[in-house]
């Protein structure tokens, strides 16, 4: 598989991929997909956090008057999320390294180790 579909590819299930493809042979070895992976995960793993603190935490302990809020403030965030997430896959696919702020130079440093 090509480096730029693979690196495409850490992406696309998440966190989930960026593992699958941190510990897959031969790309654990490449640094470049090695990097798309943590990323990945690092990023992803916030996300998912993030969703479900929004999705079940808040939602019990906010009033029921802040829920149309919330419910507003989730979808928003969904769709950033996703605006991300294939701004990162076309990234990745065209061979170049979008570094996300805080998340890629640690991404990156856990590609280098």
């Amino acid at each position: 598989m090509q480096e730029n579909v693979a690196s495409l590819l850490c992406y696309v299930l998440g966190w989930i991929t960026g593992i699958v493809f941190l510990v897959m042979e031969p790309y654990k070895n490449n640094r470049n997909i090695k990097f798309h992976a943590w990323q990945s995960i690092i990023f992803f793993g916030i996300v998912t956090v993030i969703q479900i603190l929004l999705s079940q935490i808040l939602w019990h302990i906010l009033p029921f008057s802040m829920w149309e809020l919330l419910y507003w403030s989730t979808r928003i965030f969904s769709l950033i999320i996703l605006a991300a997430w294939i701004f990162l896959m076309v990234q990745a696919y065209n061979g170049k390294r979008f570094v996300i702020p805080i998340i890629g130079p640690i991404a990156e440093k856990q590609a280098n180790a």
